[in-house]
């Protein structure tokens, strides 16, 4: 047995005002059509012609709309189940605006046209019809009520259409909803990848300190840790923050490991005041200044400076990380264990597709560099 929810109720159905603007338009065609046609072939009182024509319009109007709440019962209704339906509905219509058709041209005339002069010929051809034919007036009934069952069924299809439309329009709107839910879920994914790797080593270089009885280096470097995590934490990770907080951030980092690297850590941090509105990815900086302390400072024992520039190029916000450490080849890159430059990658890519890019290699005399591009926008952050 077929039991329908309130939700699939819902996506198969199509809304009143809809409803009824498919009904209106499709019956004020057919009078267009039909009022055209009588003033090329009748004769006289297209005037009161028109008049009664807007009143069987509008019956059939309210009766198509009685057909239409009828059918949104069996909206839910599997098309090879509302099909036979519609089509045994649409007869009784169809009877009925035929037969109020008959009523009001031929049987009530309240505006007396047929009792005109220029219509006696035609109203004594009508009656002499009847007399040789008693069933003229049968087949002229059902000849009108086929002639409206093929509009009414036109609209039917309509309607089934519109109603299918409706279906395709919320599918497309909830893929698009559940691709945006599932984009978020990856840029949380790759963000909360960060923060427990910094975390490791940080705790690591703690250890170092306590073990060295370094305390009041290893309280700053507490002191710097916990405010890093407080702001860095407080934001959705999947939001945007502005270059000026992401850089803020990239600074509290860096005062972390000067206490590690006292005297071979030099920082050049250099963003131009337009650009400190930009919105980046939170922590996007991140993997890639922890990667040019990792490989750039401590494996030389001389000072090396880790730089980050931000500039406008062609449009684009472009961010460069790099240090000036021991020289390197191609091979010997850091790739990253799924938090370094793969992670960036990942998250650019799913924030802005191939609208962003992430290019890294050796500096020439030594160091490495790793430029991201990515659009200019000011208003997500």
């Amino acid at each position: 047995m077929n039991f329908a929810t309130p939700e699939s109720r819902a996506t198969t159905s199509v809304n009143w005002r809809l409803g009824l603007v498919s009904i209106a338009g499709l019956w004020a065609f057919y009078f267009v059509i039909i009022t055209g046609r009588a003033a090329l072939v009748s004769p006289g009182a297209h005037l009161e012609m028109l008049v009664y024509r807007t009143i069987v319009t509008g019956f059939a109007i309210g009766i198509t709309f009685l057909l239409f709440i009828f059918l949104e019962r069996f909206a839910d209704r599997p098309l090879r189940w509302r099909i036979p339906i519609a089509f045994a509905a649409a007869v009784p219509v169809a009877a009925a605006i035929a037969g109020f058709n008959l009523y009001i041209f031929e049987v009530a005339d309240p505006m007396n046209v047929f009792e005109r002069e220029e219509w006696q010929e035609v109203l004594q051809q009508w009656q002499e019809s009847r007399v040789r034919d008693p069933w003229a007036s049968l087949k002229e009934f059902f000849e009108a009520s086929m002639s409206r069952y093929f509009v009414v069924i036109a609209w039917t299809l309509l309607y089934m259409a519109l109603g299918y439309a409706q279906i395709v329009r919320r599918a497309e709107r909830r893929a698009a909803i559940f691709a945006q839910e599932a984009q978020t879920a990856q840029l949380r994914a790759l963000r909360y990848q960060v923060n427990p790797h910094f975390l490791f080593n940080t705790l690591n270089v703690l250890s170092t300190l306590v073990m060295r009885d370094r305390r009041e280096e290893a309280e700053k470097m507490i002191l710097n840790l916990s405010t890093f995590y407080r702001t860095s934490l407080t934001a959705e990770p999947a939001d945007d923050v502005a270059l000026a907080e992401e850089i803020r951030l990239q600074r509290l980092y860096l005062d972390i490991e000067t206490v590690r690297f006292p005297e071979r850590l030099i920082i050049d941090i250099s963003v131009p005041t337009v650009l400190a509105s930009a919105c980046v990815p939170a922590m996007i900086l991140q993997p890639l200044v922890e990667n040019a302390i990792k490989y750039g400072v401590s494996r030389v024992r001389r000072p090396v400076t880790v730089s980050i520039h931000a500039e406008e190029q062609d449009g684009k916000l472009v961010l460069r990380v790099a240090d000036d450490g021991e020289p390197m080849q191609q091979e010997d890159a850091p790739h990253g264990t799924g938090v370094g430059l793969t992670n960036v990658r990942d998250r650019l890519e799913a924030r802005y597709g191939d609208e962003s890019s992430v290019i890294w290699g050796p500096i020439d005399g030594g160091g490495f560099e790793v430029v991201l591009t990515l659009p200019i926008n000011r208003e997500s952050c």
